[in-house]
């Protein structure tokens, strides 16, 4: 019942739609009513009595009847439409503006799939109960108690032996009802890991072909939509033995009629039209017995979508603004962590602790750690992704809970080494932090970038879609667009994943370019993993297991030992002996040119521009 009534919520604001609906299934039903007792009156007066003008004038009044019936039916059907149609529009807008604003800890659990099926397939349940359900109870709730006492005004005894059944179809269709409402819970979880397959699947096919895994993932596929078949097989097994047994009790409802109806009508108690209305009220009685059936169907249905509607609308949202929350104003970018310890929720194990740090304004803060030694998850605590678990995060000596999201997080800069970009033009995902932004400061930022060259080339340019995720750009590309996006948004805090590995040497040296102009002035937190990095860092932070284990510049560090030369021995020491070697080249090919120039011939000459 708590579903039933959060679903009457969301149809409560329309309730003037709602009513004009009713309004009109009451009139049809009303119209409905009086066919038999026409009927009746046909057989008794114009054919028994003779009268054939009178079976004239009845013709006419029932085709009256039937264009004020089409009217009517036409006046509810766009109500109704209208109604669920806007019902649904809010419940998707009520999911996606809640999914938006849940916090990473529920993403970090959350399967995309599932999400995708409740604000499609089970808004759409919800959306077809709004449109046919509420009327489908005003018409039952109507058209049984109307019928029941026409019944009894007519033969109260008749009535009684008519209606005997009943009482058992009323108990089969509460049955039908609860399991329903099962079946279609088990058949929206089926179809939300469906979406989840396809989904993955989707967005990892490069993965999949790479390895040659199609033939496992059809079959995973396959697997997961033989289920989904296979409940929905479930439930049309209980609606086939459930409907023919409701019709078979209304059959018997006619049976008991006749026979006991045709008896008084031998016996002269009651005259045939009275028998053949009596016995049309019945069959009357039987639509909403019938539809009972489907609207239990219907609600079974909406009361399992609701209740994953709802459950993902109650999810709790971890990280929001308090209610004293202030703007930030402009920072100067200092950031300290004060004893800062941190948890993933439904998790015991802490995945930092006691941290304590202070980054100046415009320092490069270099981590360095193992997989699993904390530093993503150190900043991701910057732009409050999550909420610490004890401790303070403070930008500029303010706790950054005490400061608005949107004003906090639109003065961080986040270029990450899988930079993603929307399904939109290579100029609206640079602006899409500044959708404001002229087009002279976007080629600007672009330019310092390194991105404008290879956009020119594009016979759009700025104008140039990329495709789903980027697709259309490189690795490369996609990369310093989403430098240019950080620019824009001119941030006082960086956030950097310096891993260039998967490009080649031109565009790493172009990236590199690009960083080196976002980080001027600007305080900066990078996950290191190119020697460059760390030997120009203000501070390089080694973290183990959650705590900093060392912290110091380059040369101090190698000196102290430790974990760092650990790191250094094995992923930075190459890095450094290659750097040596290719500037002794450089200065090797330098001697030899410049032997070229004096001389006027050479080894190199023809090779020196």
């Amino acid at each position: 019942m708590r579903a039933v009534f959060r679903i009457w919520s969301t149809i409560k604001p329309y309730w003037r739609r709602l009513a004009l609906a009713c309004a009109c299934l009451l009139a049809g039903t009303a119209l409905d009513l009086t066919i038999p007792w026409i009927l009746r009156e046909t057989i008794d007066i114009g054919l028994a009595g003779g009268r054939p003008h009178f079976m004239v004038t009845v013709g006419l009044i029932v085709v009256g009847i039937g264009v004020a019936r089409a009217l009517f039916s036409s006046g509810q059907r766009y109500m109704s439409e209208w109604l669920s149609t806007r019902v649904a529009y809010d419940l998707k807008n009520r999911l996606y503006r809640h999914i938006e604003t849940l916090s990473f800890s529920f993403h970090d659990r959350a399967q995309t799939g599932q999400l995708m099926t409740r604000c499609t397939g089970d808004v759409n349940a919800v959306e077809r109960f709004a449109s046919m359900g509420l009327l489908e109870v005003v018409y039952i709730t109507v058209m049984t108690a109307a019928t029941v006492v026409i019944l009894f005004a007519q033969n109260a005894r008749l009535a009684l032996i008519a209606l005997a059944p009943f009482p058992l179809l009323i108990v089969l269709t509460v049955r039908f009802g609860g399991l329903m409402r099962r079946r279609f819970n088990a058949i929206m979880q089926a179809i939300g890991k469906l979406n989840t397959i396809l989904q993955e699947n989707l967005i990892g096919v490069q993965v999949v072909k790479g390895f040659a895994r199609e033939p496992f993932e059809i079959d995973k596929f396959d697997h997961q939509n033989q289920d989904v078949s296979q409940q929905r097989i479930a439930v049309n097994r209980y609606f086939s033995v459930n409907m023919p047994a409701m019709s078979t009790i209304i059959f018997i409802s006619t049976v008991l009629i006749l026979w006991f109806g045709g008896q008084q009508v031998l016996a002269g108690t009651m005259t045939v039209g009275t028998l053949v209305a009596f016995n049309s009220y019945v069959t009357m009685l039987s639509m909403p017995a019938r539809r009972l059936g489907f609207f239990v169907n219907m609600l079974s249905e909406a009361l399992a979508s609701a209740e994953r509607i709802f459950e993902l609308l109650d999810e709790p949202i971890a990280v929001q603004d308090r209610p004293d929350a202030r703007p930030l104003g402009r920072l100067e970018g200092r950031v300290t962590f004060d004893q800062v310890s941190f948890r993933y929720a439904h998790s015991d194990e802490y995945v930092l602790r006691e941290v304590d740090l202070e980054a100046e304004q415009g320092q490069v803060i270099a981590l360095l750690g193992k997989t699993g030694s904390g530093k993503t998850s150190l900043v991701n605590l910057i732009p409050r992704f999550y909420d610490v678990t004890a401790g303070r995060v403070l930008v500029d000596g303010t706790d950054i809970r005490d400061v608005t999201l949107r004003s906090l997080r639109l003065q961080i800069g986040i270029v990450l080494q899988e930079s993603r970009l929307f399904s939109a033009t290579i100029r609206e995902n640079i602006a899409y932090g500044r959708p404001d932004a002229s087009d002279p400061e976007i080629v600007a930022v672009a330019k310092a970038a390194r991105a404008h060259e290879f956009i020119m080339e594009f016979p759009d340019g700025y104008r140039t879609e990329v495709g789903e995720r980027g697709v259309t750009l490189s690795g490369g590309q996609r990369q310093r667009v989403a430098i240019a996006r950080a620019l824009l948004l001119d941030p006082r805090i960086l956030i950097l994943d310096d891993s260039t590995s998967s490009v080649d040497t031109e565009t790493e040296y172009l990236i590199q370019q690009a960083l080196r102009t976002l980080m001027q002035s600007r305080t900066t937190f990078v996950i290191a993993q190119r020697l460059q990095t760390v030997t120009n860092a203000d501070q390089i932070l080694v973290l183990d297991q959650g705590r900093i284990a060392q912290r110091g510049r380059h040369e101090a560090l190698l000196e102290e030992g430790g974990l760092y030369k650990e790191i250094y021995d094995l992923q930075l020491r190459d890095q450094e002996r290659l750097r040596r070697e290719l500037m002794q080249l450089g200065g090797l090919f330098e001697d030899r040119r410049m032997q070229t120039v004096r001389g006027g011939a050479g080894l190199f000459d023809g090779a020196s521009g």
